[in-house]
């Protein structure tokens, strides 16, 4: 349960900082261009507001429906939906009175903004914390699959080295890679024989919906370096730096050995052998129906692998930080065309509010924080982008006509527009909600 209010306070923190952000976007393009802003808000107020202040022309506040945020500019078909004020003739302060470029600008100016956001978040986290990752030429054991990776045609053991005859640096980067790029095969040692496994477009659906395709394997070294809370293992009379030799008087090469092993002996007792300052002895220990022992392994996982670090000084992390926004851009924009590709099943991951949520750690990490931040501002402001009504990118699908053809669209038309907009939101924010319901009880 804690992980999951930890998980929702940086879901919660991550949008309002996001949402503040992209709303202050067009409100400073519009502030400059002299329109008037008559609302800005955290989160929607239909009927009544959590807080509110007025400051000059402007309302801030807070409303109750958690659902994003917006600004109410003079002259303009927003979420208010305020016909009244549109029937009255145009004053010099109101947006459909400026000309179309001003009008392009500060509709633009929100989807910059997540954009410049991320950029900078980048670039901090870089100077900050520098970039750790995980070599593909150091995971020297070959890979463990998963039930998705089985599928594939990959096995334990299997050293990866390339996707589509390209070597990847970055071993947390080759499934992206095999789903962003479309690759056909993947290169791997079996063996010590070099051989292909095809990815075919069924495998991309598989591989869409997979918590897991494969990781790395290291070997079974098992010395206690902490306890969880009630633990079997505590209980049964193991302590800190027992070494484990052995279960069941069986011993293993291998973590994942291990792993399985004590999943087919769930809720039943198991004889435990470890060294114990140099002596062996054993314990009864008695699993639960998740079949964990309770205990933590003193030996992390940088004890095994070496990982690579790459520090940035202040000027090194800008440009640094300029291409990991790029680079995510245009990975994500990759990941958006799957959803247009029927075959892959793509729209069967698509998520809501639950989704978002848990790609954050369950203890609280600014580091990740940051990062999945600036994932998050790079992901609204490529959907703000979409050509719907209701949207940025509908605003600006109308401006582009109006520059093109020299006449505005009418306002009745755009009040249908935005009702239709508006419409269709609502039913992909339901379509994704339902999904993250169908998955928690699959």
């Amino acid at each position: 349960m804690e992980q999951v209010l930890v998980k929702a306070a940086q879901l919660i923190l991550s949008l309002s900082i996001l949402v503040v952000l992209h709303e202050f976007g067009h409100y400073m393009f519009a502030r400059l261009f002299k329109t008037r802003v008559e609302k800005f808000y955290l989160f929607f107020d239909p009927w009544f507001s959590l807080f509110k202040v007025k400051k000059g022309e402007t309302e801030y506040g807070i409303g109750w429906v958690p659902l994003g945020g917006y600004v109410k500019i003079s002259g303009m078909i927003d979420e208010s939906m305020d016909k009244e004020a549109m029937k009255l003739p145009p004053q010099p302060w109101e947006f459909r009175s400026k000309p179309a470029w001003q009008r392009l600008l500060i509709m633009v100016g929100g989807v910059a903004m997540n954009f410049l956001f991320a950029i900078i978040v980048y670039a901090g986290v870089l100077f900050v914390w520098g970039e750790q990752y995980l070599p593909t030429e150091n995971v020297k054991y070959g890979v463990v699959v998963g039930e998705t990776g089985e599928k594939l045609g990959f096995k334990n053991g299997d050293k990866i080295l390339s996707v589509d005859n390209r070597e990847i640096e970055d071993f947390s980067k080759i499934v992206p890679t095999i789903v962003l790029d479309h690759a056909s095969s993947v290169q791997v040692e079996r063996d010590g024989q070099r051989m292909d496994i095809p990815i075919t477009t069924e495998d991309f659906a598989l591989l869409l919906k997979a918590k897991g395709v494969f990781a790395p394997r290291y070997p079974f070294e098992f010395v206690i370096g902490g306890f969880a809370k009630e633990s079997p293992g505590e209980m049964a009379g193991l302590q800190m730096d027992d070494k484990i030799v052995a279960i069941d008087g069986q011993e293993f090469a291998w973590w994942d050995e291990f792993q399985s092993y004590l999943a087919s002996k769930k809720g039943e007792n198991i004889q435990v052998g470890v060294l114990r300052n140099g002596q062996p002895t054993e314990f009864t220990v008695q699993l639960g129906q998740e079949g964990i022992i309770g205990i933590a392994n003193k030996h992390q996982f940088s004890d095994v692998f070496e990982l690579k670090t790459i520090h940035y000084g202040l000027l090194a992390s800008i440009p640094a930080g300029i291409s990991k926004g790029v680079q995510t851009t245009k990975d994500y924009l990759k990941q958006f065309k799957l959803f247009l590709m029927p075959e892959t099943k793509a729209y069967e991951s698509l998520g809501g509010f639950i989704t978002i949520g848990s790609i954050f750690p369950g203890t609280w990490n600014w580091e990740a924080f940051w990062m999945m931040t600036a994932f998050i501002s790079i992901i609204l402001a490529i959907m703000n982008l979409l050509p719907i009504p209701a949207l940025d990118g509908g605003h600006v699908m109308f401006l582009f006509f109006e520059m093109i053809s020299g006449r505005k669209p009418g306002e009745k038309f755009m009040e249908y527009a935005q009702i239709a907009g508006m419409v269709i939101l609502l039913g992909l924010v339901l379509f994704a909600n339902a999904n993250d319901v169908i998955k928690l009880f699959k």
